[in-house]
Formats: structure tokens, C-alpha cells, sequence
């Protein structure tokens, strides 16, 4: 099966036993500071899993856009992508293992028709330290389903990775135990590594068996979650029932089911086809344009045209969600994609365009994500630029770049901070550089060349992060409090310099906020005192704040305020000062915010404002 048939016989799966059907959230995450990228279905539910209501119900379907950027480095192989879609359904204190497990069991094999003997699952092995069992309750649903369907089902238990290298596989064997490293979920992995606050569960991962002989070169026998390829993860779904406080783990108030299934890796096992690049249909598509513009095989160019594919509708997807190619944050993911593309395409022909390969990714999404053919001008014109930016890019840097040989001739060496600097400033790939100094036969100190992007790199996630929840860096008590400052701010200067007025930018931490705003002079002094005198009054008026979930065309009815770039879903949280039928004011927003204006300690004050742009203002405020 295509994928497309698969995501619509999932969705459709779930939707008869009771589910609601919710819409994709963006690529980039609204209230996530974890993360620059959605990187799985569960980041857009976390208020959802801790209690608070969904207003689609407690049983949710979707197919969530996805990307993880840590795998950039690790595509190439016939089973890794940047981008990826993940099925998922959701039980938000409703049902739980008991009818989970043999859900999507059924799924695989009745509607999808995956051959059940290849079909091996994973549980959670417990952690006595931690003081959290044995699972053995998925243990007993998982023995009943296999024995049912006259397959052996006796259990291994593994332990850790290693030890299933070790152990490997009986015959029978059916149900593998391993420790928290591989049947244990939370965003931030193990136990030990989980903040307070964060939630996480034992889980259950369902493996395909292509078949493939073992290779030795990653252990000695092969287990299911061995990398050799033999075997590939395709569901898994979480037990979502802990919450980490003062370093130990409580029952959650309701037990939730998280369940993630790989779109593609489904179609690859739905074809018993390993290559996952073969078995999708957009990268299959974008590999077959590739072997008629460039009269190559994608057999003899396997690493390159596979980059090629991921990365490109990586960047279609990512720019279609409002990133654009930049040196920060979200927008230096997206330039790097198209880079390493460029590289790829110009070593095989460099006067093919990527351009080219754009309406073939668009055509085979555009019936689920109508967005993208809508976007599709924009997509392809932020495209072109950035390969006509690159391509003056590549003429520098190899300017640059033959300049530095020249000047370490004696040494045969190049300072791994000038690489640095032409691979960030220039941007001039790694690839690249990898491949020049190999010809002229110079080194580099490439451990110190990767210290230095990773420092850049988590430089630019720690500035990412800081534009969480509309701009907050933190959710303790004064950022809160500054936070619906901001709204009464805002609305206090659109009273006193229009309605023109519309916010372009935030940032707020626990001493002060800011707000970027559409205006193209500066405050007098009549407007600057007439703007915290309103913003004061309203803080003594002792208004009540009201979150509101409703439709997103309501929400614009209302007259909502959004925020400038943002890309909102079918529903909405709206936040008002005062009640929804008499609000002072009423913006789109994620949260947190006091639950009364009388909540905020101190008096408002403008402490300083100046330009931030052409037509646009900058306020820091403080409350003293």
C-alpha cells in the first residue's frame, strides 16, 4: 500500500471506534522549549495528557507532521529521513493497554495486511531502582493475541541492547523485554534524564521483519532492536501514566495511551520493502525525476539522490509552515537542507535546478495538505533564491577556501576555526570541505571543527527556546504575571495609537517584557503615560482572565489578536481580559497567564523605547 492509502485506513481505523479526527500542528512548535522542530505527535497534546480537556473529546486520531534534526547526518541509508509523518492515536484518560495493544494489532494485520508471523514486539523490562515494574500486564495481552492467532508466543527477557546482542533469538520467541533505553518514553529519554514535571511511561514497540541476513559488524546475534537493518521499528505506543516530581514517579490522575506509527516505514513493511526510500511515494517520485533529468541510476548514486529526496521535502514542508532559509533558529535547518541538496544535485548535474523537483513532492501531498499547493509559488520562490544565494555561496568559498591552502601549504594543516568559519559564515557544507582538503591531501582537526557547530548550534537552540509560549522564557510566577501584562500592553497602545497597531515581535523573562509593535515614531510623552496609566487601571480593576477554546473563524469574528507569522489549527485557545462578551481585550495565545488581573504585583512602567526596525517600535516594561 501507498501511503496515502495507509494514513486514510488509519485515520479511518480509529475514527470508527470512536475517535475525532484532529488536523496536523505546525512544524514549528507553539509552546514546546524543548525543541526547535515538532519531532513527534505527542509535543502538540502535553496540556491534553497532564488533564486538560481537548475539545475534540478524549479520543484523537491524526497524522502528525514531523521533523527531527538530529537525523540530518544519519540519512543516507535505506531507512533514516529528516521528515516523516506520524500516525497517532490518543486515549486521554479513557481506554489503555487492554484495548490498545490488540487495536492496532488488528490494524497492522486485518487493514493493512502486514504477514503477522514478521511481526515482533518490545516491552517495558522495569527498573527496580526506580521502583516502577515490570510490564507485565502487555506482557499477558501480547501472549493472549499471539496464541490466538496460532503464533508462538513465548517471551525473551533481554535487559539492555547489548545484552540482547549477547542473548539474540530463539525460536518461538515472540515478546522481547528491554530496559528503559529502549521501552521507556519521554522527550527528554530515560528516567534519569527527566526534569520535574515531565511526563514519560513504559512502552511497547511493534518490529516488521524484512528478513535480511544478520551483519555481524553491529553484534554478534541479531534482536529485534538490532541496527542491521533486519528488523524496523513500525508503532509504538506509550503507556503515558507517570510524572516526575522531586525526583521520583507518580500515577498521573489519568492513564493515556500515545501511540506512534511511522507512515513510511508502515508502507515500506506494507511492500516488504527494506528501502523506505522505494516504498514512499513523494521520495520514490522525487528519486524517479532525479533518473530522468540526470539519465543516472539511483542504484549506482544511493546516498546522494536519497539526500536529495529527504532533504528537499523536508524544506517544502518547512517553508510552507513559515520557516525561511536564514543562519538561526528553524531557518538554519531549512538552509542546510537545501544546501546539502544543491551539493547533491551539482555533483551528478549541476545545471539541473532543485526547483525542478519541487511540484512533484507538492502533487503527491497536496490531498491531505492542501496547504502546500496553496503555498506552492512561495515555496518554489524561496527556494530558487536560496540556490542562486548558494551558488554565489560556493564561488566565495571556494575562493576562500583556496586561499586558506594556500596560506597552510607548509603545515598541510588548516586551523579548525577557519573551516568553522566558511562552513558557518559562508555556508559552505561540510561535504564539501570534507572532499577539497581530501583532493590537496591537508587536514583539519575535525573534532574541533564539530565542537565549534555544535556550540553554534545549541547557541541557536537556547535563542529558539526563548520564543516559546508567545516569547516566555520560563513559566514561573513573574514571567506569568508579565505575560498578561503583555495583552493589556498591547491593547493599551492600539487605544492610544490605533488600531493599526499590531504586535511584531516578543520576549519575556521573570525581570521584564518586551513587545515589538507596528508604529513608525516615537511615543510622546502624553502617549507613553497614557499607555501604563490604562495598563494600571486595568491591573486594579481586578479582571477576570478566561481561556476559551473554540473554532478559528470565530476566533477572527471576534476580532482576536494573532500573532504576527503564526499558523493556527482548525481550533483555537483564546485568552480574554475580562469576559469573552465584554473583554477589554481578546488574543489568540498558548498560555500561561494569572487567573485575575488583581494577580500582578506591582505597578507597570515603560522603561525604555526605541526603534527595532523601519515601522516598527520596541517597549521594555517592568512591573515595579
Amino acid at each position: 500500500m501507498n501511503v496515502q492509502t495507509i494514513r486514510k485506513k488509519f485515520l479511518d481505523f480509529y475514527a470508527a471506534r470512536g475517535h475525532a479526527v484532529i488536523p496536523s500542528a505546525s512544524l514549528v512548535p507553539e509552546n514546546d522549549p524543548t525543541t526547535l522542530f515538532t519531532g513527534s505527535g505527542m509535543q502538540p497534546l502535553v496540556p491534553y495528557l497532564l488533564g486538560e480537556k481537548h475539545p475534540k473529546g478524549n479520543r484523537l486520531v491524526d497524522s502528525q507532521k514531523s521533523f527531527r534534526a538530529e537525523d540530518i547526518e544519519e540519512v543516507g541509508d535505506n531507512r533514516h529521513t529528516t521528515f516523516f509523518e506520524m500516525l497517532g492515536n490518543w486515549s486521554l484518560g479513557d481506554y489503555f493497554k487492554k484495548e490498545q495493544l490488540p487495536w492496532v494489532y488488528a490494524l497492522l494485520t486485518e487493514e493493512i495486511g502486514l504477514d503477522p508471523t514478521k511481526l515482533y514486539v518490545t516491552v517495558f523490562d522495569g527498573d527496580a531502582d526506580l521502583g516502577i515494574p515490570r510490564d507485565d500486564e502487555a506482557i499477558k495481552i501480547w501472549e493472549k493475541i499471539f496464541t490466538e492467532a496460532g503464533i508462538s508466543s513465548k517471551v525473551a527477557i533481554i535487559g539492555s541492547e547489548q545484552k540482547g546482542y549477547e542473548k539474540g533469538m530463539s525460536e518461538g520467541e515472540r515478546i522481547f523485554t528491554y530496559d528503559a533505553t529502549k521501552n521507556w518514553w519521554s522527550r527528554s529519554g530515560v528516567p534519569e534524564n527527566m526534569p520535574d514535571g515531565e511526563l514519560g511511561g513504559p512502552d511497547s514497540e511493534i518490529f516488521y521483519d524484512f528478513g535480511t541476513e544478520h551483519d555481524t559488524a553491529w553484534g554478534a546475534h541479531c534482536h529485534p532492536n538490532c541496527d542491521c537493518g533486519r528488523f524496523i521499528e513500525i508503532g509504538n505506543s506509550v503507556f503515558m501514566e507517570y510524572i516526575k516530581r522531586g525526583g521520583t514517579f507518580e500515577k498521573l490522575a489519568q492513564k493515556n495511551v500515545d501511540f506512534g506509527g511511522g507512515l513510511e516505514r508502515i508502507a515500506a513493511a506494507s511492500q516488504d520493502e527494506a528501502d523506505i526510500f522505494l516504498a514512499t511515494d513523494s521520495l520514490r517520485g522525487t528519486i524517479e525525476t532525479l533518473e530522468n533529468e540526470t539519465a543516472l541510476k539511483y542504484a549506482d548514486h544511493l546516498e546522494s539522490f536519497r539526500v536529495v529526496a529527504d532533504h528537499l521535502r523536508g524544506a517544502v514542508f518547512m517553508i510552507a509552515d513559515g520557516v525561511r532559509p536564514s543562519n538561526t533558529e528553524q531557518g538554519y535547518f531549512v538552509r542546510r537542507l537545501l544546501r546539502r541538496s544543491i551539493v547533491k544535485v551539482n555533483k551528478v548535474k549541476p545545471d539541473l535546478s532543485i526547483v525542478t523537483l519541487v511540484p512533484q513532492i507538492i502533487a503527491s501531498y497536496q490531498s491531505h495538505y492542501p496547504e502546500l499547493q496553496s503555498a506552492q509559488k512561495e515555496i518554489e520562490e524561496q527556494i530558487q533564491l536560496e540556490e542562486t544565494r548558494f551558488k554565489a555561496t560556493l564561488a566565495r568559498g571556494l575562493s576562500k577556501l583556496e586561499k586558506l591552502l594556500v596560506r597552510h601549504t607548509d603545515t598541510s594543516e588548516v586551523p579548525a576555526e577557519d573551516v568553522f568559519e566558511i562552513m558557518t559564515s559562508d555556508g559552505f557544507p561540510r561535504e564539501l570541505v570534507q572532499e577539497i582538503l581530501h583532493e590537496k591531501n591537508v587536514r583539519t582537526q575535525w573534532h574541533e571543527v564539530d565542537a565549534l557547530v555544535d556550540a553554534h548550534q545549541a547557541k541557536s537552540r537556547a535563542g529558539a527556546a526563548q520564543k516559546f509560549k508567545g516569547g516566555l522564557a520560563d513559566s514561573s510566577e513573574k514571567t506569568t504575571q508579565l505575560h498578561t501584562t503583555h495583552h493589556l500592553l498591547l491593547k493599551a497602545l492600539q487605544m492610544v495609537l490605533g488600531d493599526q497597531v499590531k504586535q511584531r515581535g516578543s520576549n519575556i523573562t521573570g525581570e521584564r517584557l518586551r513587545i515589538d509593535f507596528s508604529h513608525g515614531e516615537k511615543l510622546t510623552d502624553e502617549e507613553r503615560a497614557e499607555v501604563e496609566r490604562i495598563v494600571n487601571e486595568k491591573i486594579g480593576a481586578h479582571l477576570p482572565i478566561v481561556k476559551t477554546v473554540m473554532p478559528k473563524e470565530a476566533a477572527e469574528k471576534l476580532g482576536a489578536e494573532q500573532e504576527f507569522g503564526q499558523k493556527y489549527p482548525d481550533m483555537v485557545s483564546v485568552y480574554s481580559i475580562g469576559e469573552l462578551d465584554n473583554a477589554f481585550s481578546i488574543e489568540f495565545c498558548g498560555g500561561p497567564h494569572v487567573e485575575n488581573t488583581g494577580d500582578i504585583e506591582g505597578v507597570f512602567r515603560i522603561a525604555k523605547e526605541k526603534a527595532s526596525s523601519a515601522g516598527v517600535r520596541r517597549i521594555r516594561g517592568v512591573l515595579e
